[in-house]
């Protein structure tokens, strides 16, 4: 909670910094046309509530889904001690096959900082997670941090790791790109509530 979840969504789709922003109550969206092989991709990004009392909720999106960020704040320790429950929670009710990124955000405040850079590198290589700080204040590696994820996926697709006629894997070919006419070139990430995927 706090760790600046919807700041990064926010920057990412938005260019945009909001210093002072609600809690997430349940799940909030977000999406943004990126391209990638010269390809037009659409994700579309799921932003759930970080408080515990939410996490019954935000276990439903994580079906579904062909990518996550696990986000911790530099400046909090119990954030990133936490950080074990909330893996363990997506790759339980999640794909095996799901990109996870570990972010460790608020990069901007170096002075404050609890959780040094190369323990977030230690905890990704252990748990093979992409690993990466961020600014969702300055922008430094937000836009990195999704592309970067979204490239994951898909060269998950294009290695035939993710099965793109099955939507339960979070990804949809778009009309013009048929299975048949375009292979894999057209396949967004997505998620939609009713499927609860998330990105």
């Amino acid at each position: 909670m706090g760790v600046g979840k919807s700041c990064l969504l926010l920057q990412f789709t938005d260019k945009r910094f909001q210093p002072v922003h609600d809690l997430t109550i349940g799940v909030e969206f977000g999406a943004r046309m990126i391209t990638i092989d010269g390809k037009q991709i659409k994700l579309q990004i799921w932003d759930t509530a970080g408080q515990e009392s939410f996490r019954s909720i935000t276990r439903s999106y994580y079906r579904g889904a062909a990518g996550a960020l696990l986000v911790y704040d530099i400046t909090r320790r119990d954030t990133f001690n936490h950080l074990t429950t909330w893996l363990e929670d997506a790759r339980q009710h999640s794909s095996s096959n799901m990109v996870i990124m570990l972010i460790g955000n608020k990069s901007d405040l170096e002075a404050r900082r609890e959780v040094k850079k190369e323990e977030g590198e230690a905890f990704a290589r252990e748990h093979g997670l992409i690993f990466m700080e961020t600014s969702a204040k300055t922008a430094a590696n937000v836009e990195e941090a999704f592309i970067n994820t979204a490239k994951e996926i898909y060269e998950k697709i294009q290695e035939g790791v993710f099965d793109i006629n099955n939507e339960a894997n979070g990804i949809k070919i778009g009309p013009q790109h048929s299975p048949a006419s375009g292979g894999a070139g057209g396949s967004r990430p997505r998620q939609q509530a009713d499927s609860g995927g998330c990105c």
